[in-house]
């Protein structure tokens, strides 16, 4: 089967499946409402599917309009990702690597991966984004990101998880707080302190991991604050807002006056993983993950 089929047309398309409005979309790209009309039944005709269902004003896609803007927008990603590193190697880089992460990979894991990649790389471009999971996961399917770094335990099929770091969590605590390791017996001290979380939205297995440490404990938290950023987490504590648990990896901050109890007798741990697309060709990716 030959199609006539043009990269402009793929453009095309996804811009009215993205509107759902043939005059929006033909403006977003500068050509006439009637000559994009006729290249989508163009599109629709060559391929032998119907994209979109017309009703009045109403613009609708169809179940092969939705299969088909899903997988366009993955393929053209991919294409705009090869087309950006062909330009990183024109102008003397070898290539470039996006990197998505969970704030706690900054403390360590991240700065030393790129020290020790570099010194054999020394012509790469890094890109680094801090991403709460669900995002990260669905830049990586994209293509919008080469790897990430996060805390999941179960991810979709076409990715690939590694686990890197497994590590207790800690307990924050303001600095003057008259609990401290000395004195500290159990969670259970804490019944009627206010707690400031990562947000659910940040990473919904990680919320249900923290809940089962207070499910453990006998007792329900007092939530007062919810964020996705371990420095909004310190300052509230350190402003006697509450108290809070995380990863012992982002014990290791300081600036602030609080004090961290590293919570030994739990079960609940928490673990750190790479993550990618296994359909991710960057070349790059692949030095990179020679490293774990």
């Amino acid at each position: 089967m030959s199609y006539q089929i043009e990269f402009r047309h793929l453009k095309y398309f996804l811009a009215v499946a993205e509107e759902l409005h043939f005059r929006k979309a033909a403006e977003k790209l500068f050509i006439s409402q009637p000559g994009l009309s006729k290249q989508i039944k163009f599109l629709e005709e060559e391929l032998g599917v119907v994209l979109f269902e017309r009703h009045n004003r109403k613009v609708v896609l169809t179940k092969v309009g939705e299969y088909l803007k899903k997988e366009f927008t993955i393929q053209l990603n991919s294409l705009s990702h090869t087309l950006e590193n062909a330009k990183l190697l024109e102008d003397g880089k070898k290539g470039e690597l996006k990197i998505g992460y969970v704030g706690s990979a900054m403390q360590d894991v991240i700065p030393n991966l790129l020290l020790q990649f570099e010194k054999n790389h020394p012509d790469i471009l890094f890109d680094l984004k801090e991403l709460d999971n669900k995002k990260q996961i669905e830049d990586l399917i994209s293509f919008n990101l080469d790897i990430g770094f996060v805390r999941l335990e179960r991810v979709p099929r076409n990715l690939e998880i590694l686990p890197i770091l497994k590590e207790n969590f800690c307990l924050v605590l303001p600095k003057n707080h008259k609990i401290d390791a000395a004195n500290f017996i159990s969670l259970h001290q804490f019944k009627e302190e206010q707690f400031i979380l990562f947000d659910a939205n940040y990473s919904a297995s990680y919320y249900e991991k923290m809940m089962q440490i207070f499910d453990d404990c006998g007792f329900s938290p007092l939530v007062s604050h919810n964020t996705i950023h371990s420095s909004s987490i310190f300052k509230l504590v350190e402003n006697n807002f509450g108290v809070s648990i995380i990863p012992k990896s982002l014990a290791q901050k300081r600036g602030y006056k609080i004090k961290f109890i590293e919570l030994e007798n739990i079960k609940q741990t928490t673990t750190l993983s790479v993550l990618w697309n296994k359909n991710n060709t960057n070349p790059i990716l692949k030095d990179v993950l020679k490293l774990f």
